[in-house]
This record gives C-alpha cells, structure tokens and sequence, in this order.
C-alpha cells in the first residue's frame, strides 16, 4: 500500500477498482483506520463499490492501529484532517470526487464539504458521529483513554497535555450538532446528501435527522438499516442508486 507525503505528515493509503473517485472515510473515531473496513463496518465499501468505482481510503494521521503520522496541530484539528483527505485527491490527481464516511467520517465529510464545496459531488454519511447534550464529554473522555495513551506510548513527542489541548479543541469548542460545522453550514449546502442513521450514544439519531431536515438536497435511508442484518442489503441498494443518480 502506499503513501502521500506533505511535510511532516504521511498518509497510508490504498486503492481498490476503477471508475469515477470515491473517498471512504473509515470509522472508529480518531482511531479510524483501514482495519475498520473488516473489523467494524456493517459492510466492506471497498468491496462493495470497487466494481464501479475507484475506491479510495487511507489510515487516519495518528490512528492507533494505523500507518499515517503527523503533528497535532491543536488550533486547527478538524481542518488539519481535511487537509489530509484534500491533499491525498491532489496528490492522486483528482479534482472532483464524491466521499463516503463512516462514524466520524460524518463530521469530517461536512467540513469537507464547508471546505471545498466545489470538489465533492456527492456524500454518504453512514452512521455519523454528533454531539449528545445529555453527554458532552462522551468524545473527549472516550479519546483520552482510548487514543491519547497509546498514541503517547508509541510517539515520545506527543505528551497527554498536548493531546488534552487537542481534544478541547476538537470537541469541546463547539459541543453541538454534528461537532465539526454549524447549522448554518449544513442549512446551505446544495451538495447531494444520502444520510443512513444510527442511534448509539457516539452515532445519535437525532442529530442525522436534523441534518438531513437542514440539508436541501439530502436524502435518508431507511432506518434501522443494520439490524436485522438481512437490511442492510437494501441500505447498500440505496447508496449504489444514489451515487449512480449524482455521479458525473
């Protein structure tokens, strides 16, 4: 598998199939990695959508069980991945491109889209990760256990001071909504939305139906679409009709 360097961050990425570019986003919060795809997706997108198009995903930088390092840049975190998912498509060539995400890709796909609203064509939005008033901290408090010390433990030139300065900023600066932009963002955005919802303290319902209610040219599957397992065939069904509707 290769790898996209910018400075110093390098990102590990992979391929799969050919066709019109789609970005998949795994999920697994700031542990996301291409593991997810057979360890914790409720289906393999590489898999299932290579056959009609290029398939791109990469390691997320600093994901434990990943491949992909880079600095902690604790003023601009949601942007510091954007410009990873942007510089990959550049290095690779792409200008245009539509993007699924799981769990966290969720956030990251709407600053994406806040970013470079001319660039993505379409987006996917499996189970997207949002705030829950009834548990502000839940993401900071899952990220300092869950990826602060092992990513400490492996990179003597990140401390847990930084990492704390870097979750506050990531997730306790605007502990609303889908985390990453604001209502009035997602309110504005013509680009084509399919929303598959989930209901689990990470992935809340309400906040996917919010979004697609805000969005003008968003679309929801059906829900629950996961369990039983025997739907999310259809939820599949559903993405490859609205990908094919949108792609160029």
């Amino acid at each position: 598998m290769p790898f996209y360097q910018r400075g110093d961050v390098r990102i590990h990425y992979q391929e799969a199939g050919s066709g019109y570019p789609l970005l998949i986003i795994p999920g697994g919060g700031l542990n996301s990695n291409l593991g997810f795809f057979t360890s914790g997706a409720p289906f393999h997108p590489m898999e299932e959508f290579s056959g009609a198009y290029r398939c791109i995903a990469a390691d997320l930088r600093n994901a434990n069980g990943g491949q992909s390092i880079g600095p902690l840049e604790i003023d601009r975190p949601w942007d510091s991945y954007a410009d990873d998912h942007l510089g990959l498509m550049d290095h690779l060539g792409i200008r245009q491109f539509m993007v699924m995400g799981f769990c966290i890709g969720g956030p990251f796909i709407w600053n994406l889209i806040r970013r470079a609203p001319d660039r993505i064509v379409a987006a996917v939005l499996a189970q997207p990760s949002g705030a829950r008033p009834d548990m502000p901290d839940l993401f900071y408090n899952n990220n300092m256990t869950g990826w602060g010390p092992p990513l400490c433990a492996r990179r003597l030139d990140v401390t847990m001071e930084q990492v704390d300065a870097f979750l506050t900023r990531m997730y306790r600066s605007n502990p609303d909504f889908v985390i990453s932009v604001s209502r009035d963002v997602v309110r504005a955005c013509k680009t084509p939305v399919l929303i598959l919802p989930d209901d689990i303290p990470a992935h809340p319902y309400a906040v996917a139906m919010e979004s697609a209610r805000l969005a003008p040219n968003a679309q929801v599957s059906l829900y629950p679409w996961k369990d039983p397992p025997d739907l999310v065939p259809l939820a599949v069904r559903h993405i490859h009709t609205f990908l094919k509707a949108n792609r160029p």
